[in-house]
C-alpha cells in the first residue's frame, strides 16, 4: 500500500457511485481519510466501508450538491472530523438521455444545478478554507464532453462546457494572485458508471457510453495522479478522448455530420429498456432500503482496464528524454556513416 500520503484529507462529491465510489477507495488504499458527498444511503454506507476496507478512513456526508447551504455544511463537517481539506474531488453528476425537444425545463434547471453549479458551490466551500492557507488542490472531473457536445445530451453536454469555462476562468484568477491552491481537470472519456443504469432515458432502448468504454478504476488513477500533479491546467484520459478533441478542435464540422450518423445507436443497447429501472434526478437511486449500485456500471464485460495514453500524458519527461536519445542516437550513427 502506498503509504506516501497517509492521513491526507480528502473530499470526494458523488462518492456513491461511478468514479466518485472508484476515487474514494482509491484515496482510501493510501490511507488518506476521505469525506464521502452524496445523497444516497446505501450507498454512502457502503463506500465508507470500501474505504476503510482499501486503509483509509471514511466519512459519509449526506449532500445535496444543488444546495449551497448543504455544501458549505458538508465542508465544515469534513473539517471538524479530520483537520484541513487538502484535496476536492468534484464528480458528482446526474444527466436525461433524450432529444432537446423531450426535456422539461425543471428537468434542465436539475441537471444544470446539480452539475454545474454543484461544483461551483464545492469550489466556493473549498476555496473558502484553502485560500487563507494558501494550500491545496481542487480536481474538477470533466469529460471531452466538456469540448465536444454529442446528440441525446445537451443537459449534460452544456453543463460540462459550463465547467469547463468556469474552470479556465478561475485558474487564470488563482495564477493572477500567486496562489499555491490549484485547480486541475482531468477530461474523461465514455466510462463504465452506473449512471447508465439510473438516468431518466426516454430513448427507445437502454443508454450505454459510446464505446470504447473505460472502467471506472482508471478513471479514479487519472483522478489521483492529477491530484498529486495539479500544476497542469488539464489532464486528457483515454486515447478516445484525445482523438476527440484533436479531430473537432480542426474539423468540428467532420464531427458533426459523424455524430448526426452516429450518435443516435452508439449511445443505446439492442435490448428492451427494464421496466423497473430508477431514477435519480431527483432522489437518489440508492435511497433508503435501496440498491447499492457500487463503482462499475453493467458494462465490465467491455470496459477497458489500461490506457497508453494515459501513461503517456503522465510521462511527457520520460518520453521526451527518450525521444531526445533517440534523436542524438539516429545523428550519432548518421554522420558515423557518412564518414
Amino acid at each position: 500500500m502506498d503509504t506516501s500520503h497517509a492521513g491526507q484529507v480528502v473530499v470526494v462529491t458523488g462518492a456513491s457511485g461511478g468514479i466518485g465510489r472508484a476515487t474514494a477507495q482509491a484515496f482510501g488504499a493510501r490511507g488518506a481519510q476521505v469525506a464521502l458527498l452524496a445523497r444516497g444511503d446505501a450507498g454512502l454506507s457502503a463506500a465508507v466501508r470500501d474505504v476503510e476496507a482499501a486503509g483509509g478512513t471514511g466519512l459519509a456526508i449526506p449532500t445535496d450538491m444543488s444546495s449551497p447551504e448543504q455544501v458549505e455544511a458538508a465542508a465544515a463537517a469534513a473539517e471538524q472530523t479530520f483537520g484541513p481539506i487538502d484535496v476536492w474531488v468534484n464528480v458528482a453528476f446526474t444527466s436525461v438521455f433524450a432529444e432537446f425537444t423531450d426535456i422539461t425545463p425543471a428537468e434542465y434547471r436539475r441537471v444544470t444545478e446539480v452539475n454545474y453549479l454543484g461544483y461551483v458551490y464545492a469550489t466556493m466551500a473549498a476555496l473558502k478554507r484553502m485560500l487563507p492557507r494558501d494550500r491545496g488542490t481542487i480536481v474538477q472531473v470533466g469529460s471531452a464532453l466538456a469540448y465536444r457536445g454529442i446528440p441525446l445530451q445537451t443537459a449534460y453536454c452544456g453543463s460540462k462546457h459550463a465547467i469547463q469555462g468556469f474552470h479556465e476562468s478561475l485558474r487564470c484568477e488563482l495564477r493572477h494572485n500567486k496562489s499555491h491552491v490549484h485547480v486541475t481537470m482531468p477530461q474523461m472519456p465514455a466510462v463504465n458508471t452506473p449512471q447508465f443504469d439510473w438516468v431518466i432515458n426516454r430513448l427507445p432502448k437502454p443508454a450505454q457510453p459510446v464505446p470504447p468504454i473505460y472502467q471506472t478504476d482508471l478513471a479514479a488513477r487519472a483522478v489521483l495522479y492529477a491530484a498529486d500533479h495539479p500544476r497542469r491546467r488539464e489532464y486528457w484520459v483515454g486515447g478516445s478522448t484525445a482523438m476527440t478533441l484533436a479531430v473537432n478542435a480542426f474539423a468540428p464540422g467532420l464531427m458533426d455530420r459523424y455524430l448526426a450518423r452516429t450518435g443516435y445507436s452508439s449511445q443505446q443497447v439492442d435490448r428492451p429498456v427494464p421496466e423497473d429501472r430508477p431514477t435519480n434526478l431527483w432522489e437518489p437511486a440508492d435511497g433508503a432500503g435501496g440498491r447499492d449500485y457500487g463503482a462499475h456500471g453493467s458494462f465490465d464485460d467491455r470496459a477497458v482496464t489500461r490506457s497508453g495514453q494515459v501513461w503517456a500524458s503522465q510521462h511527457h519527461g520520460l518520453l521526451g528524454s527518450v525521444g531526445a536519445a533517440v534523436v542524438v542516437g539516429a545523428l550519432t550513427l548518421w554522420r558515423t556513416g557518412r564518414r
